[in-house]
């Protein structure tokens, strides 16, 4: 195990670079989402035309299809990840201040292809960050740079969604966007000034950079207990989670309680949680690490169900909130990091891309049954079964890492 002193681990150029391109990534991301269903709310957009417009965020989940073009083909300037993620994060600029000059009202059909555009570039570039930061760390520091990488990620978010939405109340949405835009310059710098990774070897035709990828993960002893184990690690935790505001306002907290605590503290206490996971993963190891984190998840999980029992306690609350969020801060970071140790630095684009996309299915597909079953079992129960599902996760933790 690497024993290089976490001074030296955290504050170095890989860190930074994690922590830039992070913030370039998180941006975006609710700029087509709460940002936009406030500026066409404010519009008289109908809630159906609102509803409809979320599917503009399809490109995240169906990145994988045309990510091995970024592992096959070189752009004849700054080397193959630079030159791509240079062009991504152009084009995703303009589209920020072609949208934000958009008219929801008028032309809500024009608005939904600029958003598409920024969704599909935001996506490219997610796919070329995540790719450089596994190539441009080593094996030891992918922990606390998937913790540096994702707080930046939130900060970007935070930035969008909050300071977008602050704006909004003083200057026209069109100003906004472009504002956002011009947020994304430190992320352009980042890329010129740090260094192309090396790679051994890259695929030489098309057809290398779509088939070699899967070929190489599939022959693999464990390749589908460890597709299983990315899918089931969060499940529980992301089940809770899909559920928690109806739950807080059902048991009797005020939406200022939910806003004050769950949002703003519960903001810093998953900030908190990731940079402490990252430090811990330095000494842990990345496996361990997902071993410890995980059951903090599950029990962080098993604290909704006793804010069941106890009540609207604002005390009670706050410490299932810093829990929870420091756990899953911690989870998470562990998560990204185990993600990007398994792939090959060959298709790192391909295979990382496959990887999120499958670690986003528990976020839809086993989220859309927690209404019907919090509703009929009620919230004790429901939170109890969201601890009890993700046991499968770390019981695949068993299979995976056994002869590894």
């Amino acid at each position: 195990m690497n024993r290089q002193p976490i001074a030296t681990a955290i504050f170095n150029r890989r860190m930074l670079v994690a922590l830039m391109m992070g913030f370039s990534c998180g941006l975006p991301l609710l700029l087509t989402l709460s940002v936009l269903q406030a500026w066409m709310t404010e519009t008289g957009v109908d809630l159906t035309t609102i509803g409809a417009m979320t599917l503009v965020g399809l490109p995240y989940s169906l990145k994988f299809f045309w990510a091995p073009l970024f592992d096959r083909y070189t752009l004849p300037f700054l080397g193959r990840r630079r030159g791509w993620l240079l062009v991504s994060q152009l084009l995703l600029m303009a589209a920020l201040v072609v949208l934000g000059y958009s008219d929801p009202s008028g032309q809500p059909e024009l608005l939904a292809v600029a958003a598409l555009a920024v969704t599909f570039f935001s996506a490219s570039q997610d796919i070329v960050v995540d790719a450089y930061r596994r190539e441009d760390l080593p094996d030891h520091e992918l922990g606390m740079g998937s913790s540096i990488y994702i707080n930046g990620y939130r900060v970007g978010m935070l930035l969008a969604s909050g300071g977008g939405l602050i704006l909004a109340d003083h200057i026209p949405f069109s100003m906004v966007y472009t504002i956002m835009a011009l947020c994304l310059l430190p992320g352009v710098a980042t890329t010129l000034l740090t260094p192309e990774p090396h790679v051994e070897r890259s695929p030489a035709t098309l057809k290398e950079a779509v088939v070699d990828p899967l070929k190489e993960y599939f022959s693999r002893s464990k390749a589908v207990w460890i597709l299983a184990f990315i899918l089931m690690y969060k499940i529980g935790d992301t089940m809770a989670a899909a559920m928690t505001t109806p739950f807080y306002l059902d048991i009797g907290f005020t939406k200022t309680q939910i806003g004050a605590v769950v949002k703003l503290f519960g903001f810093w206490a998953t900030v908190g949680g990731s940079l402490f996971g990252g430090v811990l993963m330095i000494r842990l190891g990345i496996f361990h690490s997902l071993w410890i984190f995980g059951i903090l998840q599950a029990l962080s999980t098993a604290g909704f169900a006793l804010l069941a029992l106890i009540g609207p306690s604002l005390a009670a609350l706050s410490a299932v909130i810093a829990f929870e969020n420091l756990s899953a801060g911690m989870g998470t970071a562990a998560y990204a990091g185990y993600m990007a140790s398994i792939t090959d630095k060959r298709f790192t684009a391909t295979q990382y891309a496959l990887l999120t996309s499958l670690m986003g299915i528990p976020r839809v597909v086993a989220s859309a049954p927690t209404g019907y079953m919090a509703a009929h079992m009620g919230w004790w129960p429901f939170f109890v079964f969201c601890t009890l599902i993700a046991l499968p996760g770390l019981l695949l933790l068993l299979v995976i890492d056994h002869g590894r």
